[in-house]
């Protein structure tokens, strides 16, 4: 019999990518995540099980098409609104999919020409995401680049996850992990050898709130941050601002604190202004929420958390 091989499971990958670590990378976002942040602006990273995605403005209409109505078994998709083209004067009647009848056979996704359904979640081995990764070793090097793994939550494909770090490391690559940090350290600490730098997410320092807003409180997050320090990893500390959230001078001294007590260990504290681009993707996932809705922070607000943060010794960026 022949051996299973150790797959991922993904959705999504992006090349020339240069928010996600130093140089030009590869970033590989991997699905499932324990965290439920409102505001996330990839809510199809949160569960692991592949997901059918359904976007309506690629949707050709019944009058033209409507293979997947007769295609779900289930009756899960039916006839929605009538909608006006965008290029005439004519109107076209798209679909619409009732969740609660959706099993996600996923053989709507098989017909639809238009990729309006669509599967969101694909396997990779390590050898496939390799030989991928591999094609850009000369834009890594001319760049200070390299390999970043993320997510969701990658440590929640701890295997797979550490087997490709090694691997890149074989390679010569520079490896990033963008991790929650909420994670046993039993899975965090194998992959301290093989990771240049963490990309470590911190969202609130009051635990009450953290666990509130977002579903799990954040002491296990703070101790392995800790932990690695003391094991001699190397951070780029990311804050997502959100408005009310965590946007107060009050909570940047708390930010502020935590991280010089880290030491060394960082190189970077990155400022992530919240943004709704990701609003629509909840929509294609026929999800209802809880999503964050709010303006953007001002540019003024981002400078001057930037500013709280340098006055107290540390090296700040905005994304």
């Amino acid at each position: 019999m022949e051996e299973k091989k150790l797959t991922g499971r993904f959705y999504d990958i992006q090349g020339f990518s240069v928010h996600d670590g130093p140089g030009i990378r590869n970033t590989l976002f991997l699905k499932g995540c324990p965290l439920r942040c409102p505001w996330c602006h990839s809510p199809e990273s949160q569960e692991f099980k592949v997901e059918l995605n359904y976007m309506e403005i690629k949707c050709s209409g019944i009058e033209k098409c409507g293979k997947c109505i007769a295609a779900c078994p289930e009756g899960a998709i039916c006839k929605g609104t009538v909608k006006q083209s965008l290029t005439d004067e004519s109107h076209y009647t798209v679909i619409a999919v009732d969740r609660d009848k959706c099993t996600e056979c996923f053989k709507c996704t098989e017909v639809c020409s238009p990729k309006a359904l669509y599967k969101c979640g694909t396997e990779y081995t390590v050898d496939e995401i390799i030989e991928r990764v591999k094609k850009d070793i000369p834009f890594y090097k001319r760049s200070g680049g390299g390999v970043t793994i993320s997510g969701g939550e990658c440590l929640w494909q701890p295997q797979f996850t550490l087997e490709v770090l090694k691997r890149c490391k074989a390679e010569g690559i520079h490896t990033a992990v963008d991790t929650t940090g909420y994670v046993d350290w039993k899975f965090l600490e194998p992959v301290i050898p093989y990771t240049d730098l963490f990309l470590y997410d911190l969202k609130k320092m009051d635990s009450e709130l953290h666990k509130r807003v977002i579903g799990v409180p954040n002491e296990l997050i703070m101790e392995n941050a800790k932990k690695i320090a003391a094991a001699g990893g190397k951070f780029q500390i990311r804050i997502p601002v959100i408005p009310v959230f965590n946007d107060s001078v009050k909570d940047f001294e708390a930010f502020g604190k935590f991280i010089l007590e880290l030491g060394d260990s960082v190189e970077v504290v990155q400022l992530l202004p919240y943004h709704n681009l990701g609003t629509v993707k909840w929509e294609r996932l026929g999800r209802k929420g809880p999503v964050l809705e709010a303006d953007p922070p001002s540019e003024e607000l981002m400078q001057a958390r930037k500013k709280q943060l340098e006055d107290m010794g540390l090296k700040v960026m905005i994304h």
